[in-house]
């Protein structure tokens, strides 16, 4: 395995086109074609292949099957990764065990190999929670090029014991999201909190356009370090790029051993 004391990540706010699957994965593969090469990260937004459905009916048919051998989505992030030589993570629209929709993440390496995680916490404000399956397990930490990463989704966020980095399992958090610029302040400062609470690095990969539930600017997209500094800028090919160093990150825990006294 490739060890990187330096890890180049890429956040793509990608506009996303209701309940269009194919479209927006063309989009992803055709932004994703333009990428900056010493990319090793790139993270996509929360459901990026439909948006959020809110009705059951239409959520069941654009949902993919719970046999991985089946799943389009899932072959062709496979695909991307591979031609890019960069690991993948995103969320999108996958059947659970009980054959409910269920909002599912994947990390997806070059090599082929994926770790998943299903979406915990429901947004009750929405009809996420009346038909949408919840997912039971903690989030995965996945060991990629020499370092550990973990990822949530979205409302996930708001919920700090979840996302509890307990004796520092991990060196940089994921969000997937599609969080509307009406709630823009707690979308920042709780990016913010979870980094300086966890001692780790936060990527918070919001959708960009529109739909129904609000507007989604581009640079809502960002990543906040392990002082809760902001780490990356908007580029103008559409990605906000961020570049980590593993030993500011380790060296920074040792002078400050936090994490030692959390409940």
């Amino acid at each position: 395995m490739t060890f990187n004391n330096r890890l180049k990540i890429a956040v793509f706010p990608l506009d996303i086109k209701q309940s269009q699957q194919q479209e927006n994965i063309e989009a992803c593969r055709i932004a994703l074609a333009k990428i900056e090469p010493d990319t090793d990260l790139v993270i996509l937004p929360e459901l990026f292949t439909t948006g959020f459905i809110a009705d059951r009916d239409e959520a069941l048919a654009k949902a993919e099957p719970y046999d991985d051998s089946n799943d389009h989505t899932l072959r062709q992030l496979a695909a991307m990764a591979s031609d890019i030589n960069a690991a993948i993570c995103g969320s999108y629209l996958k059947l659970d065990p009980e054959g409910r929709p269920a909002n599912h993440a994947v990390f997806m390496e070059p090599s082929g190999e994926y770790d998943v995680y299903y979406k915990h916490h429901l947004f009750g404000l929405s009809r996420e929670s009346e038909f949408y399956g919840a997912g039971d397990k903690e989030p995965p930490v996945i060991r990629y090029r020499g370092w550990n990463i973990s990822m949530v989704i979205c409302y996930d966020l708001r919920f700090p014991t979840w996302c509890r980095n307990r004796n520092l399992k991990y060196d940089l958090l994921l969000i997937p999201a599609n969080w509307p610029d009406s709630r823009r302040y707690a979308w920042e400062h709780l990016l913010i909190a979870r980094a300086i609470e966890n001692q780790a690095i936060v990527a918070g990969a919001d959708r960009s356009g529109s739909d129904e539930y609000g507007v989604y600017p581009p640079e809502m997209s960002a990543v906040y370090d392990f002082m809760g500094y902001q780490a990356g800028t908007l580029s103008a090919d559409g990605f906000i790029y961020a570049t980590l160093h593993k030993d500011r990150l380790e060296q920074f825990r040792r002078r400050f051993p936090f994490y030692k006294d959390a409940d």
